[in-house]
Parts: C-alpha cells; structure tokens; sequence
C-alpha cells in the first residue's frame, strides 16, 4: 500500500493548497501516482496558533476537502495530522496528543534548522520515554547541512524514532547521497511528497520511490512500506 506520509493537501491552512480546486487537483495527481492513503499533515507552531484554533482550522478544511472527494468521487483515504514544528520544552507540552496522526501515537516532529543542542535532544527524548509518543522526523535531510557538530544529530537518531524522507531529495545530488546513506542504516524510514502546489512543490511520490528503489534494491522501498503502514495502523479518519 503507497503512503504519502507528508502533504500539504488541506486548503486554506497553511501555505500549501490555497483552495479545493487545488485540493481536488494535488489528490488525483497522489491517486494517478498510485497513492492510497495520504497524510494530511499542516504546519503547526506553538508560537503562532493555540492547539485549539488549530485543530478547529483543520477540522473545518479536512470537512471541506472530504465534501468535495464525495461529490467528485476521489476515494483517496485522508489522515489528519500536523507537521509540529520544534519549541522549546516541548517535551513537556500537555497537548502534544491532540496533533498525532488520526488519534493515534504517531508524531510528525519538524526539527530546528539549526544546529541542535541538548535542550533539543532533551525534548525529543521526553516525547518518546515520558509522553510515549511515536516520532515520525520530517524531511530528515534538510536539516543535516546545520549540524556541524554531529554529537547530538548521532544521540536523537539513536533515539527510537522514525526518519521521514522528501521524494524530492533525489532530484539534488547531495541530499540523494544523503538519502542512500540513511537507506543503508538500520533507521525505519518512511517517505513522504511534502507537496504544497501543482508548481514548484508537487506530488511526487513515484519518481522518488522510482529513483530510491533503483539505488537502494526494491527490498528496502518494501520496508519503506511496511513502516509507513505500521505507523498509519492505528490512526483513524477524522
């Protein structure tokens, strides 16, 4: 079963699709590509929006888009989630749940885009032990240029996590390199379109699978799908 375990897809939300037309448009583009299940996972930051005022938004655009698949016969499976951008203490934060992936255990965890220090690995470590959360990295590779010292980056992914990887990696040389090197390891891996319009950030979940499973033996994109299925077992549709 093909996931995209990382979208953009709810309108009006954030700053990926900016309507239903768009909507309509990114999840047929996610169907002709094969995609069966799709991750609607919209930015969150502590400091912009309460939990509350989050949730409502999501709620209101997920009820839209579903509106719309009924009436236009899209029988796309959609799974509510959020992309929870890092802040301090977080690991402490009460209402981390409530962002999960369709009510389950499973975080998307959008690290800084910097250089990340023990507060950092702290929290991170806290989601898992002490809130018993599942977390999912997102978009692995855009943070690894930040990290010179890589002390820390070797303690979070020795933490049991899940690395998310954008299909688009393999369309820049270093960040493909990148990529294989984490195919290599033991890390679970899952992958994700992260697609925000029909322009510059479309779906493009195939070419990348494509390229991946061409470098990386069709084996591991096997265990790229069992992973991600793993994850989305528990979550419900909202």
């Amino acid at each position: 079963m093909l996931i995209d375990f990382h979208s953009h897809i709810l309108p009006g939300i954030d700053d990926g699709s900016p309507d239903l037309d768009c909507t309509e448009a990114l999840l047929r583009e996610e169907i002709r590509q094969g995609v069966e299940i799709v991750c609607a996972t919209p930015h969150f930051y502590a400091s912009h929006v309460s939990v509350h005022d989050f949730l409502a938004c999501r709620k209101a655009a997920y009820q839209k888009t579903r509106l719309m698949c009924a009436e236009t016969g899209i029988g796309l499976r959609i799974l509510c989630g959020a992309e929870v951008y890092y802040f301090p203490r977080m690991g402490d934060a009460e209402k981390l749940r409530e962002l999960t992936l369709g009510g389950s255990d499973v975080l998307l965890l959008e690290m800084p885009f910097a250089q990340w220090t023990e507060d950092v690995y702290r929290d991170v470590r806290k989601i898992v032990e002490k809130q018993r959360l599942r977390v999912v990295l997102a978009h692995l590779e855009r943070y690894f240029a930040f990290q010179k010292n890589k002390r820390v980056w070797t303690d979070v992914l020795n933490l049991p996590v899940t690395v998310q990887l954008n299909a688009c990696c393999v369309e820049d040389r270093k960040k493909r390199k990148f990529a294989l090197k984490v195919l290599e390891s033991d890390l679970p891996v899952v992958l994700g379109s992260d697609c925000h319009n029909l322009t510059s950030r479309r779906p493009n979940l195939a070419a990348g699978r494509e390229v991946l499973g061409q470098k990386a033996g069709a084996s591991r994109i096997d265990r790229i799908d069992a992973d991600a299925l793993a994850l989305v077992a528990g979550a419900a549709s909202s």
